[in-house]
C-alpha cells in the first residue's frame, strides 16, 4: 500500500481571483499534477490547496480510472480545504476545525476577536485496501509560515509588526496541531499497538519544529534514536514521523528562499512501524532529487504556475 500526502498549489477552476487566469493554464496544471499522481500511483493521497471542489473532480478525471475523493467542509477564507484521493472506497471519520476542549482561543492579529479554530478543517477517513490493514487516516494544512499583515500586506510596517505577527502565526499553528493531535488521540484510542493510523499533511514547518513535535505525543522513540527499538507505555499513543527513512538528499518538499525544507509529514502509529518499507519525496525510483521552484513571499506571483511548488511525501507499507 502505497499513502502520499500532497500540496497541490492552488488547485482552482479557472476565472476566480485566486487561481488560473484562463483555461488553457488551468489545462496545463491539471496536466502536469495528474503526470505525477499517475507516475507516483497512490492508493491513498491527502491532499491540501484544493479550492474548488470540482477541480479535484477534474484532477481525478484527468489521472483515469476510478477514483474516491473526499473534502473537508470547512475551508479558509480563501477557500482552499483538505480531501483525499484514493483508489479505494473511503468513508468520513471526522471533519473538524474546533480546538480542543480545555485549549483556549489564540490571538490572530492586533485587532479582530481571538481564534478558536483551526484556519482549514482537519479531514479523518478509514479506507480498506484490497490487501493489507484498514488504515485510519488524517489529513491537514496547519498555519503557514507566511505572514501576512493588515489589508493584505505581505510586507510590514516596521520589526515590531513584523514580530507580532510572526508570534500570531506561531500561536494559531500550535493550536492547530494541537487540534490535530487530538483528532489522533481519537483514531489511536490507546491502542496504537493495534490500530493502524496515519496522520499526514502540509505542516508547515520542519521535523524538529515544536508545532511537528506536538504531533508525535511521548518522546523518546524517534526513527533512528537509540530508544526506537525500546517498547515502552507511550508505544501505545505515540506517532512516528517516517522523514528519517527518507534519503537525506531528498529530504525535502518545498524551496523556500533557495532553502529546501521538508514541511509536508507522515507519521504513523505503532501497529505501522514494522510494514514501512521505504518514504520519499518526488517520484519513486526519480534518478534525481525533486526539482522544485523557489517560493518567496509573494506567492500570487505563481497563480499561473503548471504543478505545484511542493513534492508529494510517500510512504510504502507492506502488506
Amino acid at each position: 500500500m502505497l499513502v502520499g500526502t500532497w500540496n497541490l498549489e492552488n488547485l482552482y477552476r479557472p476565472g476566480g481571483p485566486f487561481g488560473p487566469r484562463d483555461k488553457a493554464s488551468y489545462e496545463a496544471k491539471l496536466a502536469s499534477l495528474a503526470a505525477t499522481v499517475t507516475a507516483l500511483a497512490p492508493d491513498l493521497l491527502g491532499v491540501q490547496e484544493v479550492g474548488d471542489p470540482g477541480a479535484l473532480a477534474d484532477l481525478a478525471g484527468t489521472v483515469g480510472g476510478t477514483w474516491h475523493t473526499v473534502l473537508s467542509e470547512h475551508p479558509d477564507s480563501r477557500g482552499i480545504r483538505v480531501g483525499f484521493l484514493s483508489r479505494h472506497p473511503l468513508t468520513v471519520l471526522a471533519d473538524t476545525d474546533a480546538f480542543p476542549r480545555l485549549l483556549r482561543p489564540v490571538q490572530g492579529d492586533d485587532d479582530a476577536d481571538s481564534i478558536a479554530r483551526m484556519g482549514r478543517g482537519a479531514l479523518a477517513v478509514h479506507i480498506e485496501p484490497g490487501r493489507g490493514p484498514a488504515v485510519d487516516a488524517a489529513v491537514c494544512h496547519l498555519k503557514s509560515k507566511l505572514l501576512t499583515y493588515p489589508n493584505g500586506r505581505f510586507q510590514p510596517r516596521d520589526e515590531g509588526e513584523r514580530a507580532r505577527c510572526g508570534a500570531y502565526a506561531l500561536f494559531r499553528r500550535a493550536a492547530e496541531a494541537t487540534t490535530l493531535r487530538a483528532l489522533a488521540d481519537a483514531l489511536l484510542d490507546g491502542r496504537g499497538k493495534e490500530r493502524s493510523v496515519v496522520v499526514m499533511g502540509d505542516l508547515n514547518d520542519e521535523v524538529s519544529a515544536a508545532t511537528t513535535q506536538i504531533l508525535q505525543g511521548p518522546p523518546g522513540s524517534e526513527i533512528g534514536t537509540p530508544g526506537f527499538d525500546r517498547p515502552d507505555r507511550g508505544d501505545a499513543v505515540r506517532l512516528w514521523n517516517v522523514a528519517p527513512l527518507i534519503p537525506e538528499d531528498r529530504r525535502y518538499s518545498r524551496v523556500h528562499s533557495g532553502r529546501p525544507e521538508l514541511i509536508d509529514h507522515i507519521l504513523i502509529s505503532h501497529h505501522l512501524l514494522g510494514r514501512a518499507e521505504s518514504a520519499g519525496t518526488g517520484l519513486i525510483g526519480a534518478a534525481d532529487p525533486p526539482s522544485l521552484p523557489s517560493v518567496d513571499e509573494e506567492p500570487a506571483e505563481r497563480r499561473d504556475a503548471s504543478g505545484s511548488d511542493h513534492a508529494p511525501v510517500w510512504l510504502r507499507l507492506h502488506s
